[in-house]
């Protein structure tokens, strides 16, 4: 039976609790769960009661890419999940997506989802984004990041091939990496919904916009040429 690593990042979260029990009411029962303590102050002792059911490390405080970095490390898993722990994965999520994986042979691949208040009620429609070709694919996720990263299931040695995150990049190591794998390997969506993704004030997309938009351009700038070319050779494909 293929296992699945799921790595919670913590930092000074309030909602751990939710996170947690969302993974212990998976569906799919060989789940391991890896949940790295980056250096927090508060709230910890919300993890108390689940120490007996996860893997828990504490580390000094290096921001998320380095807490995801060590889960990875420790990960036996086949396949990689990535958890915030503000956000709720639904309780078929890694079933159906790994399904969904081994059925398509694929090795990244996203999901649908939903945004949720502090108070866990859903305030959106599904929010999830696929294009339709691999051309606009390329050409829409070069001008931004279109995968919510705790959407995705990441077969395990596709790290192996391209590496971990970047750790330098403070709020975008995720599209970094994202930018790497579309290069190598096709990006399968689940377009069912199976995340839900929490909106507060202390979240970091809100705290640190202005940092994330300049990280943003260089991220593109780094991986704007090899995106470019590879629109070209698949548009040469698309029109013989």
């Amino acid at each position: 039976m293929l296992k699945v690593s799921v790595i919670v990042p913590f930092f000074n979260c309030p909602f751990i609790a939710d996170a947690l029990d969302s993974l212990l009411n998976q569906t799919y029962n060989n789940i391991e769960i890896i949940v790295i303590n980056d250096g927090s102050t508060q709230y910890k002792e919300k993890i108390i009661p689940y120490l007996d059911k996860i893997i828990y490390i504490e580390k000094e405080n290096g921001g998320t890419a380095s807490a995801l970095n060590l889960g990875i490390r420790l990960a036996t898993g086949d396949y990689i999940c990535w958890l915030s722990s503000d956000d709720i994965f639904f309780s078929k999520k890694i079933a159906l997506q790994l399904e969904f994986m081994k059925i398509n042979n694929s090795f990244f691949s996203h999901t649908n989802y939903y945004a949720i208040n502090t108070r866990g009620r859903i305030i959106t429609p599904p929010l999830g984004f696929h294009p339709s070709s691999r051309v606009e694919l390329l050409s829409q996720i070069i001008k931004g990041n279109i995968i919510n990263g705790c959407s995705t299931m990441i077969k395990k040695n596709v790290f192996s091939h391209l590496g971990i995150f970047d750790e330098k990049l403070l709020y975008t190591h995720d599209y970094d990496l994202w930018l790497r794998i579309i290069q190598k390997f096709d990006l399968h969506y689940l377009s069912e919904p199976l995340l839900l993704s929490r909106i507060h004030k202390d979240m970091g997309t809100k705290k640190y916009s202005s940092f994330i938009k300049e990280e943003n351009k260089t991220v593109i700038k780094h991986h704007k040429a090899n995106i470019n070319r590879l629109i070209v050779d698949y548009t040469s494909k698309e029109n013989q």
